[in-house]
């Protein structure tokens, strides 16, 4: 006998896709399906050719600062898109130190660092990455 949880079935990929599609612009409509469905929180779809974006990604690369940090207050993983749009220029810096060339990986869509940061006007973020290269 196991002491592991059980694990719930699947999400829905539709609903998982409705939900990253909602994060691009949407608070309201996040708030209500995440209210209704928790588990969406890191919901992540594949949009083929090894393009994956998760919700938090795509309020990310919109510039989506309230729908970023109302996921983030209700689970969703940090990563270095969604730190460089909220100017969170300590945390850019530690991942950069931390990961030699970072600085260089895109977002969802193959999106570059610098328009997360010009889409979230993180503008000492943005002056940063530039001096990398």
């Amino acid at each position: 006998m196991s002491d592991a949880p059980e694990r719930l079935p699947a999400l829905d990929p539709e609903l998982s896709r409705a939900f990253v599609i909602a994060a691009h612009s949407d608070l309201e409509k996040v708030q209500s399906m995440l209210a209704e469905e928790p588990r969406l929180v890191n919901a992540t779809i594949d949009w083929g050719g090894g393009d994956f974006e998760s919700a938090i990604g795509g309020a990310a690369h919109t510039g989506g600062k309230a729908i970023a940090e109302f996921l983030l207050a209700n689970g969703a993983r940090m990563d270095l898109p969604v730190a460089v749009m909220l100017n969170k220029l300590e945390v850019v810096k530690a991942i950069v130190a931390a990961f030699p060339g970072s600085h260089k990986v895109s977002g969802a869509h193959g999106i570059p660092l610098s328009v997360h940061a010009r889409q979230g006007n993180a503008q000492e973020v943005l002056a940063y990455l530039e001096s990398l290269d």
